[in-house]
């Protein structure tokens, strides 16, 4: 009676006693029954490969692999492609019978069977980590033995294939997008380029690298300019001066021909000549005093003879005075009064162009700030125009050389370990395991059985039983009395009498009966 109180070992040991039969007969018979299901059931054959992962052999150290998913996930995205309609309809029309693909009925069941018959196993590495997987592992189970082995042998080439045909089209993608992005960063350059060189030409001699050149040209400019002034106010004391002499000689040249006094000449001759003899009993006869004296007394000389030539020719045959030439002092005076006047004409001249260049760099010091701000922002962009540009020229180098490197094969490929075998004994069904299945589900469903009867069964078989059900202490057994059948029973399952229990609590008595 279960479901009351707990059972001890004695308690399950009774029911085994009770209903050993029924335990057996299912232990019996399940094997059995096993084992000819599995001469009944189709044998099915298995045929595996193992493919194992090369890693690329140029380390990435040097080139970087562009295919950066993990190798389970893209095994897993392969599987999906391999096994689609499109992938397994020519091995369905190369391995099994001809016609299949006409009938739409019969190519869905073939295709439904040969899913269900492919599996890919990856095979774990010791760390454990999916980055790592080594390889993995194609079975293929069919009907037929060869069957299996070709339809496995055909899935591992398209593994391999298009293993090879994702990473050389995930390498050339790489680099085509990278060359797009290229062409568009060096769009972008040029432009910035372009503009760079539109301001220096706009703004030349005005750029933030010409400042300290502008100011050193401003400063020698000034000093040009002091120089210029000093020299022209200079060349104007000397005309200052000169036209003050100019216009002595003058008057004394007019008033010695207004009085035009021969007397006086040779007086001037005598005593410029006893001037001679004295420097020249003093000095060389080429000392400037002296040939300066000599130069006096032969001008004067010549005046008193053209003086003289006037006094004789008198007048021209018209009656018109003759005009009278200016002695050569004056002469001189007149030409150096006019070669100063033309260097402070050109003084000047080279004044007003320095002060118009002195205007010129004074500005672009002034705005050197404001073009200084414009020009770090121009360059600015085109710094940044260029890292970009250089930077994707650097990435597409290394996808072209990856991508190289795929269509070599030197990168991560699958290698068959195993060639797909050709399975001599059939994979399903076992029949040992058949049989000790059949055993276990015997005994499970004989054990079941008993514990099915045994929660049903409300017979109390002990005074453990009365006690748990109706709660009160047991005084005595009393054996069943009856004749027939009952009597044999009784005979055989004599009850012996209890001892009564101590307390107050109320006392039954009752006996082993099948029925409660």
């Amino acid at each position: 009676m279960l479901g009351h109180r707990d059972l001890t070992l004695d308690d399950y040991m009774k029911i085994l006693r009770r209903r050993w039969w029924i335990v057996l007969i299912p232990a019996v018979l399940g094997p059995a029954l096993a084992f000819g299901l599995a001469l009944v059931l189709p044998e099915k054959y298995t045929s595996q490969t193992l493919v194992l992962v090369r890693q690329q052999s140029v380390p990435e150290a040097y080139v970087r692999s562009v295919v950066t998913d993990q190798l389970n996930q893209r095994l897993a995205t392969m599987k999906e492609q391999i096994l689609s309609r499109t992938r397994l309809q020519p091995i369905i029309d190369k391995f099994y019978a001809p016609g299949t693909s006409g009938d739409p009925a019969l190519l869905d069941a073939r295709l439904a069977e040969l899913r269900a018959a492919i599996t890919v196993t990856p095979v774990q590495s010791i760390g454990g980590r999916d980055t790592e997987m080594p390889g993995f592992k194609i079975m293929v189970t069919l009907p037929e033995a060869h069957l299996a082995q070709n339809v496995c042998r055909e899935i591992t080439e398209m593994f391999i294939s298009e293993n090879l045909k994702v990473r050389q089209q995930a390498a050339m993608g790489t680099t085509s997008f990278l060359s797009a992005q290229l062409e568009e960063a060096k769009r972008k350059l040029d432009e910035q380029d372009a503009r760079l060189a539109a301001f220096k030409a706009r703004f030349i001699g005005q750029l933030p690298t010409q400042e300290q050149s502008n100011l050193n040209m401003l400063m020698s400019l000034l000093g040009t300019l002091d120089a210029l002034t000093q020299q022209i106010s200079r060349a104007q004391q000397d005309k200052i001066f000169l036209e003050a002499r100019l216009n002595e000689q003058i008057a004394a040249w007019e008033a010695a021909q207004a009085g035009n006094n021969p007397q006086t000449l040779e007086l001037q001759l005598a005593a410029l000549k006893n001037q001679l003899i004295s420097l020249e009993s003093k000095y060389l006869p080429t000392h400037p005093d002296v040939i300066r004296a000599k130069n006096d007394i032969q001008q004067l000389e010549k005046k008193i003879e053209e003086g003289s030539q006037q006094t004789t020719a008198g007048t021209d045959p018209e009656g018109r005075k003759k005009p009278l030439t200016e002695p050569v002092p004056i002469q001189q005076l007149r030409a150096q009064i006019y070669s100063l006047n033309q260097n402070i004409k050109t003084k000047q001249a080279q004044q007003e162009r320095t002060q118009e260049q002195i205007r010129v760099y004074q500005s672009r010091v002034q705005s050197s700030p404001l073009i200084e701000q414009q020009f770090k922002e121009l360059t600015r962009d085109y710094t940044t125009a260029q890292d970009f540009y250089n930077d994707l020229l650097k990435k597409r180098t290394d996808s072209e050389i990856a991508q190289q490197l795929e269509q070599r094969q030197q990168g991560e490929t699958f290698q068959v370990m195993d060639e797909a075998n050709l399975p001599n004994t059939p994979s399903f069904p076992d029949r040992v395991k058949f049989t000790f299945a059949g055993v276990g589900g015997g005994f499970a469903l004989g054990f079941g059985i008993v514990l099915l009867m045994e929660l049903k069964d409300k017979t109390m078989r002990s005074d453990l039983d009365v006690e748990a059900l109706l709660n009160v202490p047991v005084l005595a057994m009393v054996p069943i009395v009856g004749n027939g059948s009952n009597g044999k029973r009784n005979g055989r399952k004599n009850g012996k009498p209890r001892f009564l229990k101590p307390g107050p609590q109320p006392a039954v008595e009752v006996g082993e009966h099948t029925n409660a």
